[in-house]
């Protein structure tokens, strides 16, 4: 039993040779079945995000963004498959507004997620691409019965999202939605799934489905067109990375949050965090306010690369982290501003197999269901990813026309020496850099296996300051925190505010039998599985 320890969330990890971990049980289901036919991790993880498209509608869609990073062939890769901005767009098209739209069609940029399952089945797949969709494209058309937290979401977000363009009558049929139980069914997602299937995607970027998205645009007056569809592509990259011990541990950069989470954890090294007591409400400040500081530099800096007037090493600098870490106040809480280094709603899965390869992957509709806007006849739900940028000038991340917004979705990976250790995620807004934290901490520093730190309580710190937390955190460190002057809401052990993580370990790889040991997050309707 850890100091961690709660016996209201606990779940024994799951140890295999071939692992699938996703926020829905018929998604893992769809990713081990792919295994079975023969596929590798890449297959699994694409079918498995697919066919979440279908059974977790409130937190992506087939119009979102994806990211992954793949351990193939001794080699981590990553790819940014973010969409860019409308070429119309500029904050002149915004003029008289002061924020950007958080919802509707003037949120929507181009889906990046379509193109990503392409390039990830044609570089590293084993099985054709239509067999990826097998599984989404049963459900769709056959039904399958709601699960209880996406119920729950549905009701939630709905009466926000009613009014908007194709919403209504895609996700509330006869005025009303799914209640967990109730068999949901989407023929028409079906068909354009087997669309994409049979295209390689292409249909949704220039073909049929891409005219549709453009028609419908047009009817309402919004800026996507055929033109910026067709001129998307995915961007492979390199991964960045800080040292914990003898662990790296990697994001993908900017345009991603994923630095402010390195961040964080170059912060603590300058910090003292390891000399303060496991356990104590000094570790757990020092691991907040460490967040805070990095949150400061992620809104005033992270956008685009191109954009940005220092890159992902200028903030990942051990000298500017130094700096930063000494503004931490050990005994109070604090509120912190940009610094100056010198230049120089989401679904997240992991899946492994026996040939050693790793996926984290991470897709997302953005802010539930993401914009709101649903073309009619397609189950293409958009995201809402221009919420991401600023109308602010001079910002680095102001919108513009091509410009792909500052991200929040973000998957993670771990290596020790040329060795994968584990691919984990915590889904959910800002939550994710912050969880990408609070799970490095718990397995690295604490020793904890992965399902361990899966259920160990979070905290979260809001985009307005805020701090909240769970409610099986320790006495002492809530009532310690408070007195450090933090304030903390503690909510109800029913929130669903603190993401949802899903992680997988490599737990030995003797005479080349790669064994994992990994968990699903008990605070969703997720199931880690083994083939």
């Amino acid at each position: 039993m850890s100091y961690f320890s709660s016996p209201s969330l606990q779940r024994k990890p799951v140890l295999g040779r071939n692992f699938v971990a996703t926020s829905q049980p018929l998604a893992t289901q769809a990713g081990l079945e792919a295994l079975a036919k023969g596929g590798n991790a890449i297959d699994a993880a694409l079918s498995a995000a697919i066919t979440l498209t279908v059974v977790e509608p409130t937190m992506n869609g087939i119009g979102g963004d994806a990211f992954a990073l793949v351990w193939h062939n001794k080699t981590l890769h990553g790819l940014n498959g973010c969409g860019r901005a409308p070429a119309a767009w500029s904050p002149e098209w915004f003029k008289g507004q002061t924020t950007m739209p958080e919802r509707g069609w003037h949120s929507v940029t181009v889906p990046g997620q379509v193109a990503a399952w392409a390039d990830l089945s044609e570089r590293f797949g084993q099985l054709p691409f239509e067999a990826l969709f097998e599984a989404a494209i049963r459900y769709a058309t056959e039904g399958f019965p709601v699960s209880p937290v996406i119920a729950r979401q549905w009701q939630s977000f709905a009466p926000i999202m009613q009014s908007h363009p194709g919403f209504a009558q895609a996700f509330m049929p006869g005025g009303k939605v799914p209640q967990a139980g109730d068999i949901w069914s989407f023929p028409e997602q079906a068909q354009t799934l087997r669309d994409i299937a049979a295209t390689r995607g292409r249909s949704f970027y220039e073909g049929d489905l891409a005219h549709k998205i453009d028609a419908f645009a047009t009817l309402h007056g919004a800026a996507l067109c055929v033109a910026d569809l067709a001129q998307h592509k995915s961007e492979w990259v390199k991964p960045i990375h800080m040292r914990v011990h003898d662990v790296d541990v990697h994001e993908i950069p900017p345009n991603g949050q994923g630095v402010a989470a390195l961040m964080v954890l170059g912060i603590l090294q300058h910090a003292g965090y390891e000399q303060a007591a496991p356990g104590s409400a000094l570790r757990t400040h020092l691991e907040i306010e460490a967040m805070r500081l990095a949150f400061a530099d992620l809104y005033a800096h992270v956008a685009e690369p191109a954009h940005m007037q220092m890159n992902a090493d200028d903030l990942l600098n051990p000298i500017y982290l130094k700096q930063r870490a000494a503004l931490i106040n050990r005994d109070q809480s604090s509120q912190f501003v940009a610094g100056a280094p010198k230049v120089g709603g989401t679904v997240y899965l992991c899946t492994a197999d026996t040939q050693g390869n790793m996926v984290s992957y991470i897709q997302s509709n953005f802010n539930g269901f993401g914009s709101g806007v649903v073309v009619p006849g397609t189950g293409i739900s958009f995201q809402n990813r221009g919420f991401g940028f600023e109308l602010t000038p001079g910002h680095p991340n102001v919108v513009a026309g091509g410009k792909r917004p500052m991200h929040t979705i973000i998957p993670a990976f771990m290596t020790r020496g040329d060795q994968p250790l584990m691919a984990f995620g915590v889904m959910g807004g800002n939550m994710q850099a912050q969880g990408h934290v609070q799970m490095t901490l718990r397995t690295v520093i604490d020793g904890l296996n992965p399902q361990a730190a899966i259920d160990a309580p979070r905290w979260r710190v809001l985009d307005n300051g805020q701090l909240t937390l769970e409610s099986h955190w320790p006495k002492h460190i809530v009532e310690g925190l408070q007195k450090m002057g933090h304030n903390p809401n503690v909510l109800g052990s029913d929130s669903i505010e603190f993401g949802c993580a899903q992680a997988v370990a490599m737990h030995s790889n003797k005479n080349d039998q790669a064994v994992y040991i990994g968990g699903s997050d008990p605070r969703r309707d997720g199931l880690a599985g083994v083939y």
